[in-house]
């Protein structure tokens, strides 16, 4: 199976292969975080992720497509009924796009990550453009006037690409995510990607399906112009 349209920016060998050529999932090295890459990229199943060059030590840009591909499924979706609890508590107010900066910048330094982290300031930056463009969210968690908490994402279509989250309160974004989910489900999304499995998207019930039918998924996803955040 093919992609219909051929990128302008990434090899041909991976469309016509959807193998890259490493077994990390590295399509290629290079190129630029500028809005028509990003869109680019995740329309085809490919995401930026900045590594460290062992020659240099500076941090270079990369770009992947991991086979296979992590994703939550609503029906696969678990919440633990103590976090269901504190979902409903009230302890935390939910905002949606009210604070995007924050939420990225949070995860760029929360949990001791600051200067050890894929998120650079060029990440940073490229994906408020896409947050100022309509194609990046944010789901924040709220705690006496405070950010504490939140995850933020790419939409296209029916695709949400779950990027990171982040938490200064203990669980606080574990209840952003529930609340992502949800919201994603009620305004109709149909594919959540999530890149790969952790230990802890694994509790919540995160699965994997090979490359071949994670873009598969994505064609249809992105049919779906009349989805709105």
């Amino acid at each position: 199976m093919l992609l219909n349209v051929l990128s302008p920016y990434f090899p041909s060998r991976y469309f016509s292969q959807y193998e890259p050529e490493e077994k990390t999932g590295l399509v290629c090295i290079g190129g630029v975080l500028s809005i028509s890459w990003l869109i680019d990229a995740y329309s085809h199943g490919i995401f930026p992720w900045p590594i460290n060059d062992p020659d240099s030590g500076e941090m270079i840009l990369a770009w992947f497509s991991p086979n296979p591909r992590a994703i939550f499924e609503y029906e696969r979706f678990h919440i633990p009924s103590r976090l269901e609890r504190l979902y409903y508590s009230g302890r935390f107010q939910i905002r949606y796009d009210s604070d995007f900066e924050g939420v990225i910048r949070g995860c760029s330094s929360a949990q001791d990550r600051e200067n050890a982290t894929w998120i650079t300031p060029q990440i940073i930056n490229a994906y408020i453009n896409l947050y100022k463009l309509g194609f990046a969210h944010s789901v924040e968690a709220w705690f006496e006037g405070r950010l504490v908490g939140g995850v933020y994402g790419v939409a296209l279509g029916g695709l949400f690409a779950a990027e990171s989250m982040f938490y200064i309160e203990p669980n606080a974004s574990k209840v952003a995510l529930v609340a992502l989910i949800r919201h994603l489900q009620e305004v109709g999304f149909t594919l959540i990607d999530i890149q790969e499995i952790t230990p802890n998207t694994q509790r919540f019930g995160a699965i994997e399906i090979q490359r071949d039918s994670y873009l598969h998924r994505l064609h249809n996803a992105l049919q779906l112009s009349n989805v709105k955040w």
